[in-house]
Formats: structure tokens, sequence, C-alpha cells
């Protein structure tokens, strides 16, 4: 899965209707610029290639009075919500995506009802455990890791980057389950976005924010 996909869909559907320039400042105020492929290309790419699939529609915005060329805006259809909610919960569930999914989703877990986030999660632990199990069966040698030279350092590491992974995600079921955050349908949502206008402090250039792509 493309953390793109989830990030762009996600941040047009929190703004309602957002042209491109505007999803990308909220993306690079989200730091997704650093940790995922979330790039002004790739951005503006995702939103025209999702315009066509049908998940998002374009809407053609005439210029502001200060001048200036056309925009799009884009939002999320109908379609593009199913899309948007399944890439969601297979981020949430799979211990074997990239990190920049498992971030992506972070973003957006309180899009969900707060017992299916986690149902969710718990999956996720599960499958971690699974996953885990079965390495250490059938790949650890009975004199450990280290039997295997250097190269059993490769197995250190993802047992490690495992236990860390459910430890984690353990304690953020924790804090969802004791009240943290507000998931949909409990009241107003904690706003992740920047308004209209709104400076963005991490942007990566002077690009005015009228942007036409």
């Amino acid at each position: 899965m493309s953390a793109i996909r989830l990030l762009v869909l996600g941040a047009v559907r929190q703004h309602g209707r957002a042209h491109g320039y505007q999803v990308r400042s909220d993306l690079e105020y989200w730091g997704a610029h650093e940790w995922s492929n979330a790039k002004p290309g790739s951005i503006y790419h995702a939103l025209k290639q999702m315009a066509k699939q049908g998940l998002l529609v374009a809407h053609e915005v005439a210029p502001s009075t200060a001048g200036g060329p056309p925009r799009t805006e884009y939002e999320i259809t109908g379609r593009g919500t199913e899309e948007y909610l399944t890439l969601l919960r297979e981020a949430l569930v799979s211990y074997d995506q990239k990190p920049d999914v498992l971030a992506a989703a972070l973003g957006f877990v309180v899009d969900l009802p707060r017992e299916e986030a986690v149902t969710l999660l718990k999956e996720r632990v599960r499958a971690i455990g699974g996953w885990r199990d079965a390495v250490t069966e059938y790949y650890t040698p009975e004199g450990g890791p280290q039997q295997l030279g250097h190269i059993g350092e490769i197995m250190n590491f993802w047992v490690h980057s495992a236990d860390f992974g459910a430890e984690w995600t353990k304690g953020l079921i924790e804090r969802i389950e004791g009240g943290a955050y507000v998931f949909a349908g409990e009241g107003e949502p904690f706003v992740g976005v920047l308004a209209e206008g709104e400076e963005n402090p991490y942007a990566t250039d002077e690009e005015h924010p009228g942007d036409a792509r």
C-alpha cells in the first residue's frame, strides 16, 4: 500500500473541499514530506489520478479578485470515502506495512469509532505475535541468531522491531481505551489541517497558495 493515497484522501476529506496547495501544506505541516513519499509532485499527481478514478471530483474555481490563474478544488466522493476507510483499516491492522503507511493511518485513526480502532489495533498486535512466533520457530537456530555470525543480526533486528511494535501498539490501545482523543461520533474532532490562508510554518518554498494545479 502507498501512503500517498491515504494521506491525500484523508486531507481532502478533512477540508471538505481543498485545492492542491492546501493538501500539500497540510502534509508538510504534519511533516509527511520527511517520513513518506508525499512530495509536491506526488501529491498533485495523486489528486489528478484519483479524480480520474472517481475517488475525487474536481471543481474549477474562478481566480480571486487579486488575480492569478483559476485553480482546481477537490472533493471526496462516496467511492473515495469507501476507499479511504478501507486503506485506513488495512494500515492499522497490517504489521508488515512500511512505517509511513502506519504513520498516515495514525493521523486519521480518529475518523473511526473508538471501539473499531481498538479492535483493529488488537488485531495488529495478534498479527505481530503470529509473525514473531513463525520467525523464531523456523528461522532461529538452537544456538541463537549469533550462530549465523553477523547475518544473525538481521533476525535480531526484526525480532526486536516486532517486540517494540507490539509494546507500542498495546500502549496506544490503553490510551484509547482510557478515553484519549475524540473519535468519530463523540463530538468536535481535533482540527489537524491549516485554515484557508493560514501560513504553513513548515513550507518548503515560497510557492503562492493560489497554485492552480
